[in-house]
């Protein structure tokens, strides 16, 4: 449960102002297909992270523990600063031949590689392997903020300061790169 919990939270706390939350918007503002979104946004995650939640459970196998122990830290270390840098949806126009569906699936599953969000649930993996659980949480965490980006749009950027958010996250990472770290 500790691991769909906290996979859940990082991954949720994290996406808050991300590229591929900016990128929900722009979709949405575009399409105005909301549920159609969300649907094309849950099966991308989905993909995404179960690819990223395997690979981190298999690297776990690979590399002795307190080797990983100490890369998962500096890991978490690593997003704790990056997530202080606020991301930018650089290419804002999407080809519309494709539809809302096709488009969102595509784009936001590409948009996702790479991103501090996929790289956040490989670590996650690695620390639990437990691809299932991990996988559920970091979906469950993408589809939240996501919901909220496609459903409440600008006035949820009215209301809540990205910077707050992305302090509260940076600490999270730092606190668990800290608990990670074998010299407890």
């Amino acid at each position: 449960m500790g691991a769909l919990l906290q996979s859940f939270g990082m991954v949720a706390i994290s996406e808050m102002g991300d590229k591929t939350q900016l990128l929900g918007l722009l979709l949405v503002l575009r399409y105005k297909r909301p549920w159609t979104i969300m649907m094309a946004i849950f099966l991308a995650t989905i993909a995404n992270h179960l690819g990223a939640t395997w690979f981190g459970a298999v690297l776990a196998g690979l590399v002795p523990e307190l080797w990983l122990q100490y890369i998962l830290a500096a890991a978490f270390f690593i997003f704790g600063f990056w997530i202080l840098i606020p991301d930018k949806c650089e290419n804002q126009d999407r080809p519309d031949k494709y539809g809302a569906f096709l488009t969102t699936l595509v784009v936001f599953f590409l948009a996702e590689m790479g991103d501090k969000t996929q790289l956040a649930t490989v670590a996650l993996g690695a620390q639990y392997q437990s691809v299932t659980m991990v996988t559920i949480g970091s979906t469950l965490g993408m589809l939240l903020t996501n919901a909220l980006t496609v459903f409440g749009g600008e006035r949820l950027i009215k209301v809540m300061p990205m910077n707050f958010i992305r302090y509260c996250a940076s600490a999270l990472f730092f606190i668990f790169g800290l608990i990670i770290l074998p010299i407890w």
